[in-house]
């Protein structure tokens, strides 16, 4: 069972970083279309979300795929915000939940008891 969550893991990972680094490519490849717009930072959310369901799937804390994926998403949409233009009237509430979870899943991290 372990081998098989482990390949699982990877697979998630693998996917997200592509979502992230080449979405239109992914999209392309699964959808036969590519992507543009707005669909381009949703779809690379959704590889962060993979990437920490990887994470959280890997043997170890799942608290870390959790920790991985608020941080991850919180600086890519403050990214987006200042950088990328894109600002919907819940994007700032939406970084700083998850700035808020972040903190949080990172104090739990660090009081949680170690095997």
């Amino acid at each position: 069972m372990k081998k098989v969550l482990m390949f699982a893991s990877v697979g998630e990972v693998a996917t997200g970083l592509a979502l992230l680094f080449v979405p239109s490519l992914v999209a392309s490849l699964l959808l036969g279309e590519e992507l543009n717009g707005v669909a381009l930072p949703i779809a690379r959310v959704a590889g962060l979300a993979l990437i920490g369901l990887g994470i959280a799937c890997w043997p170890g804390p799942p608290l870390l795929g959790m920790l991985a994926y608020s941080t991850a998403v919180a600086l890519y949409l403050a990214y987006l915000g200042f950088a990328g233009g894109l600002t919907g009237a819940f994007l700032w509430p939406a970084v700083v939940l998850h700035l808020i979870l972040a903190a949080l899943l990172s104090y739990s991290v660090t009081r949680e008891p170690r095997d």
